[in-house]
């Protein structure tokens, strides 16, 4: 057992495949399996459930994996005090929601490169759901997401606040126009997402409970699709006026029960710190 050996179980961890993992280390599969194993054998427990979709942390894994984060940390602050180097460096993957990233990410990652420029930053964008699970797995170090959260293993603190408006087509005179139509039409993006959870309340206070809805997998295709005359859609009103005022289209507020949206910047409690993930910390406290 080397240190090398739990760079390849956190790659494992956080690939979700031996594969990817022996992608991500520059290495062969077969290698990649027997490192683990020694590892399983050292430790007498299976690190890993397999099963021919996905590779996740056991429950002894996840314990295995708070040792490895603190032993890559003090690997880390070793080399600091000795090589007595300011200088911050490490790599960082952040999650958030498209729409976040969408208003946000150019302004940390220029940011970033100006105050830490050997901190690299890995970004992507998911569901609610699916960035709490990475970041809970050890595949994220952060994520934005919309609170509230109230899970013990995580730390949060608040980032911004954003109106969420009903983005309409250009000849809707008022909201309740768009309950006229039989179905109603919206444009949503796909199960889990937090402003379709917001329009599907919307709808439900107004008594319906079904409506035809048109799935898309970006900002721009439900803009091009609303703009199109084919349905409406929830989004922050910052997008659109940042990036979409030009556009074909225009806005409603919401309801204020509906309309503000809280996102929260969360990562994991139990490991240390790294310089890398200290200093994206400080740098949004600064942005916020």
């Amino acid at each position: 057992m080397n240190l090398n050996d739990f760079k390849i179980f956190e790659a494992v961890a956080n690939h979700g495949s031996f594969t990817k993992a022996a992608e991500a280390m520059f290495t062969v599969q077969s290698n990649v399996t027997a490192r683990i194993k020694n590892l399983e054998e050292e430790f007498k427990t299976t690190l890993f459930s397999r099963s021919s979709r996905k590779v996740e942390l056991t429950q002894a894994g996840e314990k295995l994996m708070i040792y490895s984060k603190k032993l890559n940390h003090l690997l880390e602050e070793a080399k600091l005090a000795i090589c007595k180097d300011d200088v911050v460096k490490g790599q960082i993957r952040v999650g958030a929601l498209e729409t976040m990233m969408a208003i946000k990410g150019p302004e940390m990652v220029n940011a970033l490169a100006d105050e830490f420029p050997y901190v690299g930053m890995e970004f992507k964008s998911d569901t609610r759901e699916n960035l709490i699970n990475d970041v809970l797995n050890y595949r994220l170090n952060a994520a934005f997401i919309p609170a509230p959260v109230d899970i013990p293993e995580l730390e949060q603190f608040k980032f911004k606040t954003e109106e969420i408006v009903a983005v309409v087509p250009s000849d809707c005179k008022i909201l309740d126009d768009l309950l006229l139509h039989n179905p109603v039409k919206a444009i949503v993006f796909d199960q889990g997402c937090v402003y379709r959870a917001r329009l599907d309340s919307w709808l439900v206070s107004k008594g319906i409970y079904n409506y035809h809805k048109t799935e898309m997998n970006s900002i721009e295709g439900v803009v091009n699709f609303v703009e199109s005359g084919i349905g409406f859609s929830f989004l922050p009103k910052e997008i659109i006026s940042t990036f979409y005022n030009t556009r074909k289209i225009k806005t409603f507020p919401l309801p204020k029960e509906m309309c503000v949206m809280t996102t929260v910047l969360i990562y994991k409690k139990d490991i240390p710190l790294s310089p890398a993930l200290k200093a994206f910390l400080s740098l949004c406290n600064s942005l916020n």
